[in-house]
């Protein structure tokens, strides 16, 4: 049971450790997000990040991604992979040559949030973007986990990422994870943490993995699990690579409102919805066979309530109708480990906001529904 500091009401469905209800965070968001953002400096503070993106006049921009920090002398990016030393922006990772990462080979069909539509677990698209006209048994995923982000998301469910951040590394350079791709690898999904702190790196390992493929007639899809916190340049190369190669673009929408957004991850939505739409309106009807572009949304109680999936919904449809969206269910993970699990009155109610918009609306981890 956890209390709204703003209004004072006792709900299992509000953190405690956030501190704030989500009807204070619409109405009066200038004092509950000044509550919100304590939360995320006392966790950032554990593995030595900045609390908010750094916006130092005269520091020095980073440019990488979508949060722009301009960063002061000694100073460290939101992100962590960079560092401003003695007025020369210094990447600690990211680069070329050195991404922060860890990597597996998943075999398929996955967990994948693309899985009810995707060709390594359909046979969607066969044969041009897939082996088999079914699942693609005895094939597999080279999963890359990239080890830092531009979000601050309270409930991720893979916040071990910044222990890479914080050790900087595993690594490899962007050569020597395209040799990771054998006869046996159909797909490759960036994910995270996120890519988009890291794109040049991603981007060149995608250009080597396709031109090795292609060379040799090969299938090799390239996916990206993303908040799509991006540089718009970068979000589009990532599109283009998924578009020629039979991927898919599978954007994380966390909420619609930007202060429940900034509260439940720490930085703004605007850049993520704008890439969205910039997206799919320039590459949504080109492959109809295979959607190239997707979008998720974890509904976490008391939170991503069927308002917010609503008006994502509706965002969505905007662009297209038949966008496939997929609901996922939470679990307690992280910052907001005093929630319970969506229940399946939660979820079916933001399913049919979902489906009062779009064509396609899917329910993943149905395991993790209580009742």
């Amino acid at each position: 049971m956890g209390r709204c500091l703003i209004c004072g009401r006792d709900s299992a469905t509000i953190s405690g450790n956030l501190g704030v209800c989500v009807d204070c965070l619409r109405r009066h968001p200038e004092e509950a997000l000044e509550v919100a953002m304590r939360e995320h400096a006392r966790s950032r503070r554990l593995f030595g990040l900045p609390p908010e993106p750094p916006r130092d006049p005269d520091g020095i921009p980073c440019g990488l991604c979508a949060n722009d920090c301009r960063l002061g002398d000694a100073k460290k990016g939101f992100c962590g992979l960079v560092v401003n030393e003695n007025g020369r922006l210094i990447r600690l990772g990211g680069t070329v040559d050195k991404g922060i990462l860890e990597w597996y080979y998943d075999p398929l069909p996955t967990n994948c949030v693309a899985n009810w539509f995707c060709p390594g677990c359909t046979g969607a698209g066969y044969p041009k973007y897939a082996y088999r006209p079914g699942p693609e048994y005895g094939f597999s995923n080279l999963a890359v986990f990239y080890g830092a982000c531009g979000f601050d998301c309270l409930y991720c469910q893979n916040w071990h990422y910044r222990s890479l951040t914080m050790r900087l590394g595993p690594s490899l350079s962007a050569e020597e994870l395209a040799e990771k791709v054998d006869g046996h690898v159909s797909c490759v999904c960036f994910f995270g943490g996120d890519p988009s702190v890291q794109m040049p790196h991603a981007l060149k390992a995608s250009e080597l993995m396709l031109e090795e493929a292609e060379r040799r007639g090969r299938i090799l899809r390239i996916c990206w699990e993303t908040n799509g916190n991006m540089r718009r340049d970068f979000m589009a190369k990532a599109t283009e690579y998924s578009l020629r190669s039979g991927g898919i673009v599978k954007f994380d929408l966390k909420a619609w409102d930007e202060n429940v957004h900034k509260a439940l991850c720490g930085v703004s939505n605007r850049a993520a919805l704008e890439n969205f739409r910039a997206m799919g309106e320039r590459f949504f009807e080109e492959r109809p066979e295979v959607p190239v572009l997707t979008a998720s949304t974890l509904v976490v109680p008391g939170y991503v309530d069927a308002e917010e999936v609503g008006r994502l919904a509706e965002f969505i449809a905007s662009v297209s109708p038949e966008i496939p969206y997929t609901l996922l269910a939470f679990y307690p993970h992280y910052r907001l480990n005093d929630l319970p699990t969506t229940s399946w009155r939660q979820m079916l109610e933001c399913k049919e906001a979902a489906e009062r918009h779009l064509k396609r609306v899917e329910i993943g981890n149905v395991h993790l529904l209580s009742d």
